[in-house]
């Protein structure tokens, strides 16, 4: 019997699996796709502080970012730069075999191209039933981790509820044409609620991409017809799409079983990133699991110490994050015009970027921050006093 059957070959399972594997425990992860790392649907930038402190690999980093270009809707722009390197635009392809390979190394078995259908719980351990087009079989492991990314519906079939609120995104690869800043772009018709955005990854290559609630491959289309008459882009590659929670699970953990990453929701849900917050909750799933291991008590009460340290480390900041989104959501591209002429003159932007709160990675602090440096909000919604009082006495 495996100590852990892991559902999920990318950089979160896989950070998993390396460190259980090192920590001696017999591993074997489960990837549905044929080659690890596709389809690619991520913009590929990744925070110093996950690249850091998680060991990102040189060899995969593309290129490194300081400074960023936020467009309105009208088409002007804030242009902020920082004194050090904020983010890394990384190869996500190559990222995600450079973590398998160290979990491979390290020990771990991977099944590609083989397809999880079904799991069965009891109180002897836990039977993974699957299919690798060849033939079906079944594993049997003391844990099961499920790292299959948003929208898998092993945690549905647990009994641990469903994701209420997700996103819809796209994004292409471009050949981009005098752009070597990030690019973030905000309107409500270009995205819906959301943003898009051009990443330049170097030797005139990028991604161009954007979130919105729903149809993002018209909206992508829409966007990188506008960038190609600014001259931004010459020419477009294979667009892909797929879909980002934006609020956690119900409940990330069962007898037997821990749910982490983007099947677990851990995402933020300003900017649709889930690799710090993956990769942290990743770190907390082991800890609990060692713990589970050394006393062979596998029960839902002991895993529940997982959701419990998840929820401290990022709870507050994935509250604020969700309440911010939802606002925004709310506004039209007049006041979102309003928010960066406010931004651009009380010179907002540039307090919050020298902010000892500034992370690329954590918004809630910095959000708050924001929210008391915009006031009077009178300006956003157009209210005043003299308005209110002469529309009481009509």
């Amino acid at each position: 019997m495996l100590d852990v059957a892991i559902v999920g070959a990318g950089p979160v399972g896989s950070h998993m699996a390396c460190r259980l594997a090192e920590m001696g425990y017999s591993v074997s992860v489960f990837e549905e796709h044929q080659n690890i790392g596709e389809p690619v649907q991520c913009s590929g930038i990744i925070g110093r502080e996950c690249v850091e402190r998680f060991g990102i690999p040189k060899d995969v980093i593309l290129t490194e970012s300081q400074s960023a270009k936020f467009f309105s809707p009208s088409g002007k722009f804030i242009r902020l730069v920082a004194a050090e390197i904020q983010a890394y635009i990384v190869d996500r392809r190559a990222m995600d075999v450079a973590f398998a390979d160290r979990a491979h190394s390290a020990g771990a078995v991977y099944h590609l191209a083989t397809r999880v259908d079904d799991v069965h719980i009891d109180s002897h351990g836990v039977r993974v039933d699957v299919n690798n087009g060849v033939g079906s079989k079944s594993h049997e492991a003391k844990v099961l981790i499920i790292a299959s990314g948003f929208g898998s519906k092993l945690p549905y079939k647990l009994g641990l509820g469903r994701i209420s609120d997700y996103i819809a995104g796209a994004q292409m690869q471009v050949e981009t044409s005098g752009v070597d800043e990030v690019e973030v772009y905000f309107s409500q018709d270009t995205a819906p609620g959301f943003f898009g955005w051009l990443v330049p990854s170097g030797d005139s290559k990028g991604l161009a991409g954007l979130f919105c609630r729903s149809a993002p491959r018209k909206h992508l289309s829409r966007l990188i017809k506008n960038l190609r008459s600014e001259g931004k882009i010459s020419a477009e590659g294979k667009m892909t799409s797929g879909s980002i929670p934006l609020k956690t699970l119900p409940k990330t953990y069962t007898d037997r079983v821990l749910v982490v990453g983007d099947a677990a929701g851990q995402v933020k849900p300003t900017t649709g990133g889930g690799l710090y917050y993956g990769f942290l909750c990743a770190d907390i799933a082991v800890e609990v699991l060692h713990k589970a291991m050394v006393n062979s008590d596998y029960s839902r009460d002991l895993l529940s110490l997982y959701e419990r340290g998840w929820q401290k480390r990022l709870g507050r900041d994935l509250k604020i994050g969700y309440y911010a989104r939802r606002f925004y959501e709310k506004l039209r591209d007049r006041q979102i015009e309003i928010m960066f002429r406010l931004l651009e003159s009380k010179g907002i932007a540039e307090v919050m970027l020298n902010s000892n709160q500034m992370s690329f990675d954590w918004h809630g602090g910095l959000l708050l921050k924001g929210l008391k440096y915009m006031g009077p909000w009178r300006y956003l919604f157009g209210w005043s006093r003299d308005k209110s009082e002469t529309r009481v006495q009509k």
